[in-house]
């Protein structure tokens, strides 16, 4: 069923905590399939405080349990059901491996995920887990691909879509246009992501599974990410201290790099470099290729035959880092 290379908020990438599938026909079967989830949910907590590495193994273990579990199943019922777990272990997985900077293993374990929400029948987790991947794959320039998953995700959700995967979406859809250098599109998501986390509806409880709404602060994170990407300078400062009041280290370090990328362009140098000295002082404490890689990418786009001091001092801490 499953390959096996294995986010206030619904960034969700980056980080959702499920709630409860409904009830099954059969007490011991509802009881396994809530023990396995509430494993998943248990190692999604971990991830805001435990580096990936430690954690990539014991959820590459824990889905070849679910694998073994649905392998055992009586009913196509039941094998559909626990589809639905092995749908979020390996999205975990996926993003796991993303982090780790692993950008083959991430795409690979989004790719079950989306396989497995389908095997389940579920259209709101297909459309999540696409969106996942489209999230995935505008953060990693491909930004043609993450507008077509991104409407793969809609055409799940059909006319009744939740106002949090609306306002969700519409920000992958942002990064996607910033990842194609198309400004206009990018400002046209972020504005309807924006209007949408405004409606009453986007109060209510979000649907599993998203958990958390999406809300102003997560707008503003994805304008900032968006104006890095565009060189928009405006963009990146404008929305800076409300950007960084959103989730966990490791999120707060990436929008430190793209903050960074902004005072770059608008030539501070000093400031840059002091945001990007702590982004990888959180990188190297939870063994983050991805926030180390970016930190590169901030370093490489500047070039000066005589880098100052501060730039001089962040090249000697990149050095000889491998992770």
């Amino acid at each position: 069923m499953y390959s096996t290379p294995l986010r206030t908020s619904v960034m969700i990438a980056d980080r959702p905590v499920f709630g409860a599938l409904p009830h099954s026909d059969g007490e011991f079967d509802g009881g396994q399939i809530a023990a396995l989830r509430l494993n998943t949910s248990a190692y999604r907590r971990l991830d805001g405080s435990t580096p990936s590495r430690d954690l990539s193994e014991a959820v590459q273990s824990h889905i070849r349990l679910i694998q073994t579990v649905t392998r055992d199943a009586e009913t196509a019922q039941r094998r559909n059901r626990i589809a639905a777990v092995g749908s979020e272990a390996a999205s975990l997985a996926g993003w796991l491996a993303w982090d780790m900077g692993d950008n083959c293993s991430a795409r690979s374990w989004y790719g079950s995920a989306i396989r497995a929400a389908r095997s389940a029948g579920d259209p709101l987790l297909a459309a999540y887990q696409a969106g996942s991947l489209a999230q995935f794959e505008a953060h990693s320039g491909n930004g043609t691909q993450a507008l077509n998953l991104a409407r793969n995700a809609r055409r799940f959700l059909g006319p009744d879509c939740p106002a949090v995967a609306d306002a969700w979406l519409s920000s992958v859809e942002a990064l996607a246009h910033a990842a194609n250098g198309d400004q206009r599109g990018a400002d046209s998501a972020l504005t309807r992501s924006r209007s949408t986390t405004e409606r009453p509806s986007a109060e209510e409880a979000p649907p599993w599974p998203w958990v958390f709404p999406f809300d102003s602060v997560k707008v503003a994170a994805c304008r900032v990410t968006c104006g890095a990407k565009l060189g928009l300078v405006e963009w990146v400062l404008t929305d800076d201290s409300e950007a960084l009041g959103t989730g966990h280290p490791k999120q707060r370090a990436l929008v430190m790099l793209d903050l960074a990328a902004g005072h770059l362009a608008a030539g501070r140098i000093e400031a840059s470099f002091a945001l990007a000295s702590r982004a990888v002082d959180t990188g190297l404490q939870y063994r983050s290729g991805r926030i180390v890689e970016r930190a590169r990418a901030v370093r490489r786009s500047l070039v000066l035959t005589s880098p100052p001091k501060v730039v001089r001092e962040f090249d000697e801490r990149l050095h000889g880092v491998y992770l």
